[in-house]
């Protein structure tokens, strides 16, 4: 390998993530959501090197080319039939948590000095006339930040009844 290259991959091991994704953008033409430093560095490594060497080899190609047409692929979504009517969403019964109130019950937190109602529903809750799956996702909404949702709601231990 010539030393410039020997160079430049071992400045891929000293960069940031941000750097590397500049990097990348360089080497590839195109952008990259990936975040991951090692996967990263591995392509823009490989890339760099089949630049200068040449890729993959012509019998790689050949054989890629063999297994992809092999392979069984689905090369368009399956079709929603008309006649299979699509389940409703009230008649699938969720299991009932023993920390939530009744279904329709309403479940209030006071945070920062500001009052927030959450009603629970069948499969779900709603905050703000939006419905959400979980609790969290509530915490999350009004936190900004990553809570347990039972636990932001004091919902945490079984209510008792007698």
């Amino acid at each position: 390998m010539s030393s410039t290259i020997t160079r430049e991959l071992a400045d891929l091991k000293r960069m940031s993530v941000g750097e590397l994704q500049n990097k990348y953008v360089e080497v590839f033409g195109e952008a990259t959501t990936g975040r991951n430093k090692i996967w990263l560095q591995k392509r823009i490594a490989w890339r760099i090197q089949a630049n200068q060497f040449g890729g993959l080899t012509n019998r790689a190609i050949e054989r890629a080319s063999q297994l992809a047409n092999e392979a069984d692929l689905r090369v368009t979504a399956p079709k929603e039939s008309a006649t299979k009517p699509k389940p409703k969403a009230t008649s699938i019964s969720a299991p009932h948590d023993d920390r939530l109130p009744p279904v329709g019950d309403y479940i209030v937190r006071v945070y920062k000095g500001q009052e927030y109602v959450v009603t629970v529903l069948q499969l779900g809750f709603e905050y703000e006339g939006q419905t959400y799956k979980t609790l969290s996702a509530i915490a999350t909404e009004i936190t900004g930040q990553h809570w347990n949702g039972f636990r932001f709601f004091n919902l945490t231990k079984p209510k008792v009844t007698r």
